[in-house]
């Protein structure tokens, strides 16, 4: 979709309360940017606005039917695949979700989120190594996404690389607003912590 005008920021908007569990505000935001829709006589996303609301309800069978829709509408919007393969997800369709991810990637490759999200994927069923390709992809379209520095850290860490997942941890900080997410904060700074303990050890990386 055009990356200017109104429903493209409220999506950006969204995507970032939804990524940091505001759910309230994510509700808020999605009804907003239906009516948006339904004044703009958009229908796509309309279907995609729709979907987002039964998503974040955890109406996930429901979403499915209405990101269908939106993909029909608009066929290269990368975030109602992208959205689609979640909700697969919650449902346990993991391997599934892989070919929405892919066909969205393919028609919006320029969509940061969608390679994230696929990252964070790989990195939850053990592929590390995988996930970390997902994060720097996503992170050369957005080098100033706190979220995706985090899940980099965690595939580090996963992979023993402590001393890169400890430099990921310190983006994450630099990158968050002053005073925002004090819970993330205090979260990231425990694993600082971990980290410090395992390198004053002496632990060494995984070849």
């Amino acid at each position: 979709m055009s990356k200017s005008g109104f429903l493209y920021r409220a999506r950006q908007e969204l995507d970032d309360e939804i990524t940091y569990g505001k759910k309230l505000k994510a509700l808020k935001i999605a009804r907003r940017c239906l009516e948006e829709a339904k004044t703009k006589e958009a229908p796509g996303e309309i279907e995609y606005f729709k979907g987002e609301l039964q998503m974040l309800k955890g109406n996930f069978c429901a979403a499915i039917k209405y990101f269908d829709s939106a993909i029909k509408y608009n066929p290269g919007d990368g975030a109602a695949y992208n959205d689609r393969a979640l909700c697969m997800v919650e449902l346990g369709f993991i391997d599934a979700a892989f070919p929405y991810f892919d066909k969205g990637i393919q028609v919006e490759p320029d969509y940061a989120n969608i390679y994230h999200n696929k990252g964070w994927l790989l990195n939850n069923i053990g592929r590390h190594s995988e996930a970390l390709t997902y994060f720097k992809k996503a992170l050369r379209l957005e080098p100033k996404r706190p979220v995706t520095y985090d899940n980099l850290a965690d595939a580090l860490y996963n992979l023993s690389d402590y001393e890169g997942a400890e430099e990921a941890y310190k983006k994450v900080l630099r990158l968050l607003k002053p005073g925002s997410l004090p819970g993330i904060r205090k979260q990231i700074q425990a694993k600082l912590k971990s980290i410090q303990q395992k390198l004053n050890s002496g632990e060494k990386c995984e070849p």
